[in-house]
């Protein structure tokens, strides 16, 4: 297929990377692990590891890992934000030759026990705080082993300490747990200091990463990421940078702001890989929602490259403190995860003088497979071209090619691609064309150009905030309150995370009330898949065999909301 694209692709961009440079992501970690042995590699709480320090800790967590008894491709779960541990143990966990399962630190037990299940996980890496919502459910799970990680842990005497008192005991941040045999990070550091690595083989089609998503069905899914898949998508992020990175000179060591969260497949690849490829230091933000600590945080650093999301991008730009920030050696604001509005892009880029690039993936893709240039501060209301090594087809319902122009469903190629969803080959055939692209539920239209735009969404799914929501999941959910009888679920637009989650309920129980649901629904669902808003019907639109027809009351709703003084309440 010709690609058109490829044509307006910035100056010294190529058409195709080079994939084979790296037999895996180990490979990479140990060329970086060597070559900016002294750098610093991350940031947090104004504690820097180098790379070297990554190198020892991590060899010492995976020795420990291997002692343990498992076996090569065993999965090993690792659920906590943006801290010090989380890259040492993704590395730790490729290096000893197993496969890293990214858990959302905020899933509730029912989230969580579903995942452990699936991935069929052995051991879990995990930050204290969540540990209640382990202990939940651990008995239920294939998990043998628990390494338990305090905030704490690597920033110091007396530092580390004063951390973890000020969080256990004037915070209240650490619920009770009891998790017995778990052992604690810096303890499983020194076990596995005094014991022997097996380097293991690892080759470019072995599983490195199971990165879970939704689907239609409202099952979470592992995409599974192999090395090679992971270096595609990660050398054509970097060549795709390098033009805005030089186009003004830069001072210091290249200084990414990891506010994204490393377990979502964007920040993994855009801030924890690229950095590590380029030798870039990552200034970890464990909580970008508080958006006066982020700012504080951001002010110790001449930065070059930020990715965020638009709802990020819009509580920064609207804070007078965030524009007092040295912006000076700022290059790439990479937007992603939801639609970037042009009313925020136009803000940020008066504010900032960095324009935000928009960019578009998904956890199937392992992250961006299309991007605006880097090198243009041009606000284009489009998703970019596609990146070097993809090639992105627009289909009708049929699974045929629709004329320039015309809509289509968004279907991709390329080795950024999964290999498929783990353990569930007809849940891959679903997804899958015969001659191997992923369609990806999206709807857009290229113009001649080769820049792509989306216009609709195929499936269901709800983007909050760049988090996928899936109605499937969230209704299961609430009918089993024994108030509802059934509940269909849909998005509606909202200012500030770009769609809101709306119920429309039948009641079983005439008594339920609204915030009795909104409070079951908590105690199920993790923050953004929750219901903002919960409308009473007494009955649903169907088509004529029954099914619901959520379009119908998404299509109502919006009309609704437009209307003056007829927001949902």
């Amino acid at each position: 297929m010709e690609r058109i694209w490829v044509r307006n692709y910035p100056a010294g961009v190529p058409a195709e990377v080079d994939i084979t440079q790296y037999s895996s992501v180990v490979a990479l970690f140990e060329e970086s692990f060597a070559k900016y042995r002294n750098e610093k590699a991350y940031v947090f709480m104004d504690r820097g590891l180098t790379f070297g320090d990554v190198d020892r800790l991590s060899r010492d967590l995976a020795a420990y890992l291997q002692g343990l008894g498992l076996k090569r491709g065993d999965r090993v779960a690792i659920m906590m934000p943006n801290v010090l541990q989380y890259p040492i143990a993704v590395a730790a966990v490729m290096r000893a030759g197993f496969i890293v399962v990214n858990v959302n630190p905020l899933y509730t037990p029912r989230e969580l026990e579903h995942q452990l299940n699936d991935s069929g996980a052995q051991a879990i890496i995990i930050l204290e705080n969540f540990a209640a919502t382990l202990q939940e459910v651990i008995t239920n799970t294939p998990i043998k082993h628990v390494v338990l990680a305090s905030v704490g842990d690597l920033l110091g005497f007396p530092k580390g300490a004063v951390v973890n008192l000020v969080l256990r005991k004037v915070k209240k941040a650490i619920p009770a747990f009891s998790l017995p045999g778990a052992v604690r990070f810096n303890a499983a550091l020194m076990r596995g200091k005094g014991k022997t690595f097996d380097k293991p083989e690892i080759g470019p089609g072995d599983p490195a990463v199971l990165q879970y998503t939704g689907g239609t069905t409202g099952v979470s899914k592992g995409a599974t990421l192999l090395h090679s898949t992971i270096i595609a998508n990660l050398l054509a992020s970097e060549a795709w940078t390098q033009p805005g990175l030089k186009r003004r000179p830069i001072s210091g060591q290249l200084t990414f702001i990891t506010a994204l969260p490393l377990y979502h497949v964007y920040a993994f690849i855009t801030c924890g890989l690229l950095a590590m490829r380029t030798g870039g230091v990552n200034v970890l933000i464990p909580n970008p929602r508080d958006i006066p600590a982020t700012i504080k945080e951001m002010a110790k650093y001449r930065f070059h490259v930020m990715p965020g999301v638009n709802t990020l991008f819009n509580a920064l730009a609207n804070n007078p403190e965030f524009a007092k920030l040295d912006f000076s050696q700022f290059r790439i604001a990479n937007g992603g995860g939801m639609a970037v509005q042009e009313a925020v892009a136009k803000k940020w880029l008066a504010v900032t003088g960095c324009p935000i690039v928009e960019g578009y993936g998904l956890s199937e893709t392992s992250s961006g497979i299309a991007c605006n240039p880097t090198d243009n501060d041009a606000y284009t209301g489009t998703i970019g071209l596609p990146l070097p090594n993809v090639e992105i087809r627009l289909l009708d319902d049929d699974g045929m090619d629709v004329p320039r122009g015309q809509p289509g469903e968004i279907a991709i190629r390329g080795p950024q691609v999964m290999s498929g969803y783990w353990n569930r080959p007809d849940e891959t055939e679903k997804v899958m064309t015969p001659d191997g692209f992923f369609k990806s539920g999206d709807v857009g239209i290229m113009d001649d150009n080769g820049y792509v735009k989306i216009v609709d969404r195929k499936k269901d799914m709800i983007l909050v905030s760049g988090f996928n929501v899936y109605p499937n999941e969230v209704e299961a959910v609430a009918v089993q309150h024994p108030g509802v009888l059934e509940a269909a679920v849909v998005g509606v637009p909202d200012k500030n995370s770009g769609e809101a989650v709306m119920m429309f309920v039948v009641r079983k129980d005439p008594a339920l009330s609204k915030e009795a649901l909104a409070e079951f629904c908590v105690k199920h669902l993790t923050g953004y898949k929750k219901p903002k808003y919960i409308e009473f019907r007494d009955d649903l639109p169907r088509t004529n065999v029954g099914k619901i027809l959520r379009r119908e009351l998404r299509d109502q709703m919006i009309k609704e909301m437009a209307a003056p003084r007829s927001v949902p309440n």
